[in-house]
């Protein structure tokens, strides 16, 4: 990824420190014992490559701490990463499923996890891992992959994550003997990746997360969505600036264009990502598909003419879809597609404007004709004027919102 700087470097180092030190506090015996003994001096405290010793986590509740494993432990809970453990791999390392509880550090609660291992042949790794710690170690949100703890052990960097039974939404789409899911699957599923990111937009420290797509996307053993892999993502703009300039960096068929051409990012880049993700949900199709005719390989470029022609529009939709949906609702997704997947960064709604969109076609707004089921006719809120629907196009508002969505959790940083 492009250059993280050292902000995010000195932020692991400072929050392993407080993590260290909670504990020392919350278990003053030992704290005098190791004054006493001057086993381990405020450099060795500070410093996140030093491995942390089990007695320091008794009775440390995992889902408010991140916790600092040893290469020992991740070893033993994955059976020394036995090859029939592994969940799957990218472009960081290895994830492989593991178990979690007394039996590796007392006081840890019984959970399954997932844990990354760092390919040590890998130029980007590193600055990855301190990406997602120093990220994902602040930010809890229920549509965010929580993250457990890390390991830093010489060269070995790792990570433990919350397990995730149904895995990628990349596989329920497009992996050929996935069961189709169904429409109110995949809107609640477009919710709660919007909620993720409304979140990270939303945060005291915006972030953008640069890298949002469907194999990103994981869920829960009640398919609910929440975002994985913040190896990419980078602060947000402060203060009057418009942008960060970065290299560009994602994947291929879901940056926004702008991005690509500029390196210019905004929380703007990532709501086009969505746009791309929102259209493989409709149409069932990938970004991009070589197996296609030459017209129909780029999604974006053959469903974007469609989107705001009601006439055509259904063409597009998944025909494993038929007659789970109204016309209007797929109208209504259809169009906020069409407004996020626009070429002037601008024009495109935020991530909260997406989320009040996306919630009237949850449950039954999205499958009857009628009232969308919050009582009112239009099946969109009101936003108190600032945005209008004339027939089934959305009109956002180009001011951002100032406050958060009602509908977004609030995101709470640690």
């Amino acid at each position: 990824m492009g250059n993280c700087g050292t902000r995010e470097e000195n932020a692991v180092v400072a929050a392993h420190a407080q993590v260290q030190q909670l504990h020392l506090l919350q278990h003053p015996a030992k704290n005098a014992l190791a004054d006493k003994k001057h086993a381990r001096s405020s450099s060795d405290i500070s410093d996140p490559s030093t491995p942390r010793k089990i007695e320091d986590a008794k009775n440390i509740s995992i889902y408010n701490d991140v916790i600092a494993f040893t290469l020992f432990e991740l070893e033993t809970i994955t059976k020394s990463f036995r090859a029939d453990y592994v969940l799957g791999e990218g472009g960081f390392g290895t994830v492989y499923k593991g178990y979690i509880d007394e039996n590796v550090r007392v006081g840890l609660k019984s959970l399954p996890v997932a844990v990354k291992v760092l390919n040590k042949d890998g130029h980007q790794g590193h600055r990855e891992w301190l990406t997602e710690v120093n990220f994902l170690g602040q930010l809890r949100h229920p549509n965010l992959v929580k993250l457990i703890g890390y390991c830093c052990e010489d060269d070995h960097r790792l990570l433990v994550y919350e397990f995730m039974f149904r895995g990628s939404l990349e596989n329920h789409l497009f992996r050929k003997t996935a069961t189709p899911l169904p429409w109110g699957s995949r809107m609640s599923i477009a919710l709660g990746a919007a909620k993720g990111l409304a979140c990270l937009h939303n945060a005291q420290k915006p972030v953008i997360y640069r890298d949002f797509k469907t194999s990103n996307i994981l869920l829960d053993s009640d398919y609910t969505a929440k975002l994985s892999d913040f190896g990419l993502a980078k602060a947000g703009p402060e203060g009057d600036e418009t942008h960060v300039s970065t290299r560009v960096m994602g994947t291929y068929g879901y940056a926004a264009p702008e991005y690509v051409m500029t390196g210019h990012l905004t929380a703007r880049s990532d709501v086009y990502s969505f746009g791309v993700v929102l259209l493989e949900l409709l149409t069932g199709r990938k970004s991009i598909d070589k197996s296609r005719p030459s017209r129909e390989q780029s999604l974006v470029d053959w469903a974007l003419p469609k989107l705001n022609d009601k006439r055509r529009l259904l063409q597009i939709i998944d025909p494993k879809l038929e007659g789970q949906y109204s016309i209007r609702a797929a109208h209504k997704a259809c169009s906020l597609a069409f407004y996020c997947l626009s070429h002037n960064p601008k024009a495109r709604p935020l991530m909260s404007d997406v989320v009040e969109t996306l919630e009237p076609l949850q449950g039954g707004g999205g499958s009857g004709s009628g009232s969308d089921g919050a009582g009112q006719s239009s099946g969109l809120p009101d936003y108190r004027g600032q945005r209008r629907l004339t027939g089934n196009n959305v009109h956002f508002r180009a001011i951002p919102n100032a406050k958060c969505s009602p509908a977004v959790p609030v995101c709470r940083v640690r």
